[in-house]
């Protein structure tokens, strides 16, 4: 089935940070206008999809030799053409164009503002990858333009609470991300990308960041809980294990090995992110 095809290779299985973020927030800012939130979730679950194959389209021509065997299998396999990869990438974005327009008319300008700014981020994320930006890229989309864009639509204003909850949440969304780019590190380097992992010179060093990325997430945790005056979210620290857990993992993998290999790490950091935000969302309610 083509639908099904194309999800899979937008990498449909990240799509949860997207959701869950999104509930997050969501939940936040009830009461709120429900619809709004909904229209909002399914605008940026299409943009992140787009953002997912267009950063395929960009990095399938200058693979390099040693790049991991999934890394876009599908197009060296000839299932798809680099061309078909843009047409979809065009169709996310339109759907999420339209549903934008819907908010625009539904909530007022400010939509239009951050729905520039995140096409601006989703189409340029390749190119900001290469230059150790991809988590910046990735904070900014997925944690305050997203937070704040979806309390807007919900309740009509900004907020200072929702920002600091927004970096809190979204360092795990960073630690999935990162996390990917430390298994993608021999490819990458020989690629001559300059992604903050690269950057850093050292396999060993970029892995040992990981306990930065989620420390940090912790640190903007303690702030939220202190500053929302909810103290459930101190639970999320029972994740630590995990975390160390994942960090041994990275030091055991090796670039180019079994496809298996690489999903199995990567979705140790997708599940951390996800077991977080599932945490954060019930104590809100």
């Amino acid at each position: 089935m083509k639908i099904w095809f194309w999800l899979k290779n937008s990498r449909l299985f990240s799509l949860p940070m997207t959701v869950l973020s999104w509930l997050v927030i969501f939940i936040y800012s009830l009461p709120g206008d429900i619809l709004n939130g909904v229209l909002a979730l399914f605008g940026i679950a299409f943009a992140h999809l787009a953002t997912n194959l267009f950063d395929d389209y960009v990095d399938y021509k200058n693979l390099p030799a040693n790049c991991q065997q999934c890394k876009c299998a599908y197009i060296k396999e000839g299932k798809a053409t680099i061309n078909d990869v843009l047409r979809v990438v065009i169709i996310y974005l339109t759907l999420a164009s339209i549903i934008g327009g819907i908010l625009f008319l539904r909530c007022g300008f400010p939509v239009i503002i951050l729905a520039i700014i995140g096409g601006t981020i989703a189409l340029s994320y390749a190119q900001l990858s290469k230059r150790g930006l991809s988590e910046i890229a990735v904070g900014t989309a997925f944690g305050p333009f997203l937070f704040e864009g979806v309390y807007f639509v919900m309740r009509g204003e900004f907020s200072l609470k929702v920002f600091i909850l927004s970096l809190a949440v979204v360092m795990f969304t960073i630690g999935l991300m990162y996390v990917h780019t430390v298994l993608d590190f021999e490819g990458d380097i020989k690629e001559g990308k300059k992604t903050l992992v690269c950057r850093l010179g050292k396999k060993s060093l970029a892995i040992n960041g990981v306990f930065v990325v989620y420390g940090l997430g912790y640190l903007f945790t303690a702030i939220a809980a202190l500053m929302i005056k909810n103290y459930s979210l101190f639970l999320t620290f029972l994740l630590i294990p995990l975390i160390i857990n994942l960090h041994k993992s990275l030091k055991t993998f090796e670039c180019g090995g079994e496809v298996g290999e690489f999903y199995f790490r990567l979705l140790k950091a997708r599940n951390l992110m996800v077991y977080y935000s599932l945490i954060v969302a019930a104590g809100l309610l």
